[in-house]
């Protein structure tokens, strides 16, 4: 195979017989994130040619297929949304708060996921606001950005929802801009205790309801004993919630969030090999001081690995809290702003196209003839999407 391998290439070449072999077991959108990245910029979507107005060079350009677990389809739409969050940043520390489930919860999870996450982001969201309402720690209203991952670097399952969290909030009375304390947001304890007793006391309410699958290694759980002993033993656990280091320059939380928002969980970039029906992939070795390290995994493993952070449809794993929210964003954050002496437009004016934000960010401009360097490229043709035999 020429060039670097991607996840493209991979599935292109695997999926046909992964789906063959195991097409029974997968939904929908398993099979339709599994045909958009092997159809994403292919003839199968099709595309358009430009021509040159000076020397007539010929570029094809073949479109892309625009799923959100695609990783070559991620770029242009994350820039756009950072873009619009420039607006809401204010000149304040951030802290980076990340809440993490334990690992015995993993198979309750991937066999219910749209409530589980849900329940992870309602206990997250309830956790920070009532700690931040009290005036032992805050006593303000907060805002904060969640951002649900579901992946480790060897794309195991691991849900966790990451927490953008600027260091103060509102008084009760939103007159007052109340500062967070320097070197901590909430202590970390704290924050997992009451996150521990959120989450089991909504995961009980699901079981009760009835809201809550058991199948496959998880079915002896339908049996309330084993269901009572599960929950007693993560009662007595730990619960793992990380806060990093605050971000002391509000320039920076743009950049720092640039760095979890529209990731997926395998970029092509951490594709190192694909030969002899295995893949090889770097990752980061987060136990290990963060060295880098290789896994070969066979390639059928690897889809089966990615396909499990293929989100539920319509599933919103960005979300905005509390004077950050979309109610709030005319409102609260407009008096925080004011409070803090905040300048400038609130949201960004007009909406790109992605070649005039390529060349803003870049300085590239890829309407620019690549071969002579003085013509334009101008649309000749467009080419249709090439049907083909669906695959089995």
């Amino acid at each position: 195979m020429r060039g670097a391998p991607e996840l493209g290439d991979i599935f292109r070449s695997k999926g046909p017989i992964y789906r063959s072999n195991y097409g029974n077991r997968l939904s929908m959108r398993h099979l339709r994130t599994m045909g958009a990245v092997e159809a994403c910029r292919t003839a199968a979507l099709g595309g358009h040619v430009d021509e040159c107005d000076q020397c007539g060079v010929l570029r094809i350009s073949y479109n892309s297929c625009r799923n959100r677990h695609c990783p070559k389809c991620q770029s242009l739409d994350k820039e756009r949304w950072l873009e619009e969050r420039q607006a809401d940043i204010l000149p304040v520390r951030y802290y980076h708060v990340v809440f993490t489930v334990p690992g015995s919860l993993r198979p309750l999870a991937l066999r219910n996921q749209r409530e589980f996450y849900n329940l992870l982001f309602r206990t997250v969201t309830q956790t920070l606001k009532e700690l931040s309402r009290d005036r032992k720690y805050l006593g303000a209203q907060i805002g904060f950005i969640a951002l649900l991952h579901t992946w480790t670097q060897t794309l195991i399952d691991h849900p966790h929802i990451h927490c953008i969290v600027p260091a103060g909030g509102l008084s009760p009375d939103g007159r007052r801009w109340i500062g967070g304390k320097r070197k901590f947001f909430i202590p970390v304890k704290v924050l997992s205790q009451k996150f521990r007793g959120k989450f089991l006391a909504h995961l009980k309410g699901a079981y009760g309801s009835g809201r809550l699958k058991f199948v496959g290694e998880i079915e002896h759980l339908k049996e309330y004993e084993q269901w009572r002993g599960l929950i007693d033993s993560l009662y007595r656990r730990k619960w793992v919630v990380y806060c990093k280091s605050p971000l002391k320059n509000p320039e920076d939380v743009i950049e720092y969030l640039g760095r979890y928002t529209h990731r997926v969980a395998l970029t092509n970039e951490r594709i190192v090999r694909f030969q002899d029906d295995h893949v090889t992939i770097r990752y980061r070795d987060s136990k290990n001081d963060g060295s880098i390290r290789f896994v070969t995994l066979e390639a059928f493993e690897l889809i089966r690995r990615f396909l499990l952070h293929v989100l539920p449809d319509g599933f919103m794993k960005i979300r905005h809290y509390g004077i950050l929210s979309n109610r709030n964003r005319k409102t609260k954050l407009v008096t925080a702003k004011n409070l803090l002496c905040v300048q400038g437009p609130t949201q960004p004016q007009g909406r790109e196209n992605w070649q005039e934000m390529l060349l803003r960010l870049t300085g590239i401009d890829v309407r620019v003839c690549p071969e002579c360097g003085k013509g334009r490229m101008r649309l000749k043709e467009v080419i249709p999407p090439v049907k083909t035999r669906a695959s089995p």
